[in-house]
């Protein structure tokens, strides 16, 4: 096998891409942001159902309601992550059973952006998801396990 060394041209045709997170109060316009990109080319995922200030926009929509569903939404929007085990969400086996479910993910090839909207929302459905997983009640008398994880890098 040869040493799997990628060449200059190769590296800069790969897609490349920004990741960006628009922080502000209420009200500031973060939403707004969408209409200053291509509608055609953006797909927007919807988390709160929080479009009334860009009804007009011409853009896609997806509105993942629970975390199950957008971690699926990831995968198939992004791909496998070469680095999971199979039984890790993100690994190739998630992203085989996503694509059975939702078909081929050839059908995203139009979009070059995805627009989420809200991290709040999203923070707040996977916070909830994880209160109802086993690891979240004390095996001892079943009620919710608050504490934090110890630290083991932490200085001792």
């Amino acid at each position: 096998m040869a040493l799997p060394i990628i060449s200059a041209d190769q590296r800069l045709s790969e897609k490349r891409c920004a990741k960006v997170a628009l922080v502000g109060v209420p009200g500031a316009g973060k939403t707004s942001q969408i209409r200053t990109v291509d509608a055609e080319r953006t797909l927007l995922v919807d988390t709160e159902a929080g479009d009334l200030s860009i009804l007009d926009w011409a853009g896609d929509t997806l509105r993942p309601r629970t975390w199950p569903e957008f971690k699926d939404l990831v995968v198939f929007l992004a791909g496998p992550s070469p680095s999971a085990s199979p039984e890790q969400a993100f690994s190739q086996a998630h992203f085989d059973h996503v694509c059975q479910k939702y078909g081929d993910p050839a059908q995203l090839a139009k979009y070059d952006t995805y627009f989420v909207d809200s991290l709040t929302v999203l923070s707040r459905m996977c916070l909830a998801w994880c209160k109802t997983q086993p690891a979240a009640f004390s095996e001892k008398t079943g009620k919710p396990d608050t504490r934090a994880p110890m630290a083991s890098w932490a200085p001792k």
